[in-house]
């Protein structure tokens, strides 16, 4: 009798462990599946074997996978070459193609996840791989339309590319993830290298953005369910940081700034003092950006003079018609700036004031602590355009240094909400220009080819000359032309035409 009781009570309670059990087995993804104990998920698409890559993390082959169900697999494939720029073999020798459109479905927890497609435009089979050409749709979001991954390699000048979107995924935690050839030939055809997921914390939506309008202080909500795709992640002033070095486990990639910057006029980098420590506040996680990003900055430059005569700007293309946060990372790292008001700047973006009087130590509260703000802008049209962000000081509160200072910069696209849109134009690819030395080989090759036509030509024009000379000796000159330069217009030399509310500064004459 008591045998029988205690089975009564021990079985509900082995029953509610399996479904317990089962319930976080899912939430993973599925068993082997998941990679990573906090839930992420990679897919080494085409392989049938598991492998790690160059950061350390390991990759499962999707051809073994839940994810992938037998029918309309699509088909395995190996790439034709292997790039030496690549970072590692995994997961870009390997690719899965599809003729026709097939969803990859994963089982991860509700809330904000990031989503990394990762693809090597190569020959597939007999696959050409300017065939390319494609769709890509996530948790009812358009992420990627009529996408050429070659085209877009070569315009980027770029063996391969990583497209990372940040989702909200919903209260039943899946996610699908749809590939589909564009239609119109025969020959356009789906693929994808890799597929990364990284569940995150709300990062975009708090603290409220300020709309960048010129000036005005304008906090403009994000939607909890807004889709982002990250543009640029820049370590200003820095190395580039690899994802192995990422906090937080997002296996971020931080590049450096300096093929965006404008012009001449890049300011100096520097890193923090040997005595100063990054510490981060309760209100910077170190999940927002690894301690390689603060610990690193760009500023104007040490003379003030020159400080006030240009813009420190950086142009970074994006999609026209969307809406973007740009997320700028400050942080004092070197004596002598440890006061308030030692260092006030603008920000500009598209040429309007996003911001007044930015002085890090005030809004960080010291030397070595870390802060972030977020701006919304808004871009109109469509194809490509150059966003501009640029620094310039802020003399309104007589700070003692005429400088500014940028530790890093993200920029993230908005999906359209009304029509759950991500997806931009394929870049165009720039024409072919030669560098100032093969153009100097050039114009030698064509002297000297020039060279041996000329010498000839020299006597006979030696003689026209002195026979027009002698004809003229004796003729009075009638009137003398005075041949002048034609007028050229001012130019400006520091970068895009001055935004609101600095032109001033620039002719102030202080010191």
């Amino acid at each position: 009798m008591a045998m029988a009781k205690a089975c009564s009570t021990v079985l509900p309670c082995l029953l509610l462990l399996a479904i317990v059990s089962l319930s976080l087995a899912a939430a993973d993804g599925g068993g082997n599946n998941s990679t990573d104990p906090a839930g992420q998920v990679r897919l080494s698409c085409g392989s049938s074997a598991s492998a790690t890559d160059s950061d350390g993390r390991a990759w499962d082959g999707d051809s073994a996978s839940m994810f992938l169900p037998s029918t309309n697999a699509g088909v395995a494939a190996r790439a034709s070459y292997q790039d030496p720029s690549l970072p590692s073999t995994v997961p870009y020798m390997t690719a899965r193609v599809f003729a026709s459109s097939h969803t990859y479905t994963f089982l991860v927890r509700p809330g904000r996840v990031f989503l990394r497609l990762y693809f090597y435009p190569a020959d597939y089979g007999n696959r050409s791989a300017s065939g390319a050409l494609f769709g890509v749709t996530a948790g009812g979001v358009t992420l990627l339309q009529d996408f050429n991954a070659s085209q877009t390699a070569l315009a980027l000048d770029a063996a391969y590319l990583v497209r990372e979107f940040s989702l909200n995924v919903n209260s039943s935690g899946r996610l699908e993830v749809t590939f589909a050839p564009s239609p119109g030939a025969s020959s356009h055809y789906a693929f994808v290298n890799g597929i990364e997921i990284v569940p995150t914390p709300d990062v975009f939506t708090k603290p409220v953005p300020t709309f960048a309008n010129g000036g005005r202080p304008d906090p403009m909500p994000v939607r909890a369910d807004t889709a982002f795709q990250t543009m640029y992640r820049l370590n200003v002033g820095g190395e580039a940081v690899s994802p192995a070095d990422d906090s937080g486990r997002f296996y971020r990639t931080w590049d450096t700034d300096i093929p965006y910057i404008f012009g001449a006029a890049g300011g100096v980098s520097f890193e923090k003092d040997s005595d100063v420590t990054i510490r981060y506040p309760p209100s910077v996680p170190p999940h927002i950006a690894p301690e390689g990003v603060y610990a690193s900055a760009r500023s104007m430059g040490p003379t003030a003079q020159i400080n006030l005569n240009y813009n420190l700007t950086w142009i970074l293309p994006v999609d026209a018609g969307f809406y973007y946060l740009l997320r700028f990372h400050f942080c004092e790292i070197q004596d002598p700036i440890t006061r308030v008001n030692q260092r006030s700047f603008f920000i500009y973006i598209n040429n309007q004031t996003a911001q007044e009087q930015m002085d890090v130590i005030a809004w960080s509260g010291g030397i070595g602590v870390p802060v972030y703000t977020d701006y919304l802008v808004v871009t109109t049209g469509s194809g490509q355009m150059d966003m501009w962000v640029a620094l310039h000081p802020d003399l309104s509160s007589r700070p003692e240094y005429y400088d500014a200072i940028l530790n890093g910069l993200e920029v993230f696209k908005l999906q359209t909400y009304g029509s759950n849109n991500l997806a931009g134009a394929n870049p165009p690819i720039p024409q072919k220009q030669f560098y100032q030395g093969e153009s100097k080989r050039k114009s030698a090759v064509a002297a000297a080819v020039g060279g041996t036509v000329a010498g000839g030509l020299l006597a006979v024009l030696i003689g026209c000359l002195c026979a027009c000379a002698i004809c003229r000796r004796g003729r009075k000159a009638t009137s003398v032309v005075v041949c002048e330069p034609e007028a050229i217009p001012d130019k400006q030399a520091h970068g895009p035409p001055s935004p609101t509310k600095s032109s001033a500064l620039f002719k102030s004459g202080q010191t």
